[in-house]
């Protein structure tokens, strides 16, 4: 890494936002973000408080501990340790002598919750020197979660895999039935859990396999126990998600839906049709605003999706967001889809991954959800990965 020119980056992007310097906070690794741009080594011990000082313009500056001096080894600046917490407190205000605005992992009103990394006290202590706390938000994507040629690729290997095992678990469900075996939630889920680990893919937590109004529930588990067999006519969901067991390996994150049997019935049809016209409508969006190089931010592209789904009275059935940063964590640390949960003000920026996952859940009958992935790419392509369910999937045709 050429800190040199990571500094320089850094301080164009302060530059442009018209903000004095980043201050970086970290506290026994409250502040992951801290740790991802610093390089830090995850099995380092870290203890103390410390600060990283980046201003707008000039040399950066480090504030550690005189017993943890290494914490910040490897990167560039003039270092200031300190003892006692009197010694803390004054040479951070010479730091920030004369600056009016900081930015740090911090959210207004929590609004961006994934962000607050920095808890009240410390943005106390900073505020105390009369300089305004602003949000790293505007930036920090471009450091936390932008996948280079190599982690793209991983990617496309594990959402093309998830393409394919899905496709083998609908397979498997049809051949039981159509032999007359019994085949319940929990058996597929395993199935496709085993697949991916014979294949080298490894994921935070299980796949779900939710059939008729457990897919009506977003975040249902089927267990050893208690799981419901798959009969001849039931409406059936599939989410998984993988990535490669390697350590800069990016997640891929689908879900799919189908009936097991020859037709489905009209309102599936017409709940499918209308979680996949919202999902559409949010692609189409962020496509077009991409290749013309417009800004586009999260909440924006879910504010669109849920218009969809609204309009046709089913709004109060999609209780979750449209979709969410993808990286080495399947929730990743970039902009979300959000105009639910959160007011995703983040933009969606250059070679940064995400979902979008609309959804229509029903309670006591069945619930719809259609899952791919977009990677924003160069010369404005913004890429659909994943795979597309365009029509709703009957296993006995």
């Amino acid at each position: 890494m050429d800190w040199r020119i990571r500094i320089q980056d850094v301080q164009k992007h302060l530059q442009k936002e018209k903000i004095d310097g980043w201050l970086i906070y970290d506290f026994h690794r409250i502040n992951p973000f801290a740790g991802d741009f610093l390089g830090i080594d995850p099995d380092l011990l870290v203890t103390r408080r410390f600060f990283y000082w980046i201003p707008a313009t000039g040399e950066p500056i480090k504030i550690l501990h005189v017993i943890e001096p290494h914490v910040l080894g490897k990167v560039p600046g003039r270092t200031e340790s300190y003892f006692k917490w009197q010694e803390l407190e004054a040479k951070l205000g010479k730091v920030l002598l004369g600056s009016k605005s900081v930015a740090m992992e911090y959210s207004p009103r929590n609004a961006i919750p994934y962000l607050s990394k920095v808890d009240a006290g410390i943005v106390d202590l900073v505020r105390s020197f009369g300089v305004e706390v602003v949000s790293s938000a505007s930036f920090l994507q471009y450091y936390t979660c932008v996948l280079d040629e190599q982690q793209l690729q991983f990617h496309l290997e594990a959402t093309t895999f998830l393409d394919k095992v899905v496709g083998d678990a609908w397979d498997k469900i049809a051949e039981s039935l159509r032999r007359g075996e019994k085949i319940n939630e929990y058996q597929v889920r395993m199935f496709i859990a085993d697949q991916m680990t014979a294949q080298g893919f490894i994921a935070e937590g299980l796949p779900i396999c939710a059939v008729n109004a457990h897919s009506a529930d977003p975040h249902f588990e089927p267990q050893r126990e208690g799981s419901s067999e798959i009969k001849r006519g039931d409406f059936v969901l599939i989410d998984l998600w993988c990535k490669k067991k390697h350590p800069r390996a990016v997640y891929g994150d689908i879900t799919r839906v189908a009936v097991a049997d020859e037709i489905a019935t009209e309102r599936q049809r017409e709940v499918f049709s209308i979680v996949r016209a919202a999902q559409k409508k949010a692609t189409d969006l962020v496509i077009t605003k991409y290749a013309r190089g417009e800004s586009i931010k999260g909440y924006e592209v879910d504010a669109a999706c849920r218009q969809v789904i609204d309009e046709k009275g089913y709004g109060s059935y999609f209780t979750h967001r449209t979709g969410h940063n993808i990286y080495t964590k399947d929730h990743g640390p970039g902009a979300h889809i959000d105009s639910l949960e959160t007011q995703d003000l983040r933009e969606l920026i250059p070679h940064t991954c995400f979902s979008i996952e609309p959804g229509i859940y029903i309670p006591g009958e069945f619930g719809v959800r259609l899952e791919y992935d977009i990677y924003l790419g160069d010369d404005g392509k913004a890429q659909v990965t994943g795979g597309v369910e365009d029509a709703l999937l009957t296993l006995l045709t």
